[in-house]
């Protein structure tokens, strides 16, 4: 699994080639997690919402962690992982 943090700087050169692993955000099933703070959820169906402009939402559905102050289980990570392409991730404040 790669976990890109798209606010933080540009990605150092590697030699991992991505190609046939790439997400394709317009088809690939993609899951919204929560953190499970305050509003989180909200802020995850406004995102999937505004996707729904530019692909189908049937395959973008909802996760998150039993409490805001622990992180997620591995195995959920690892279940996760094995149903979806990709993740958008609620954890800030």
């Amino acid at each position: 699994m790669r976990i890109v943090n798209p606010s933080f700087g540009q990605e150092a050169p590697s030699t991992e080639k991505v190609g046939a692993n790439a997400v394709d955000w317009k088809t690939d099933p993609i899951i919204l997690f929560s953190n499970s703070k305050p509003n989180a959820i909200e802020l995850l169906e406004g995102v999937r919402e505004r996707m729904g402009a530019y692909r189908a939402t049937d395959n973008i559905n909802h996760a998150h962690k039993d409490s805001p102050a622990q992180p997620a289980p591995e195995a959920m990570i690892d279940e996760l992982s094995k149903e979806y392409r990709a993740a958008l991730i609620a954890i800030a404040d």
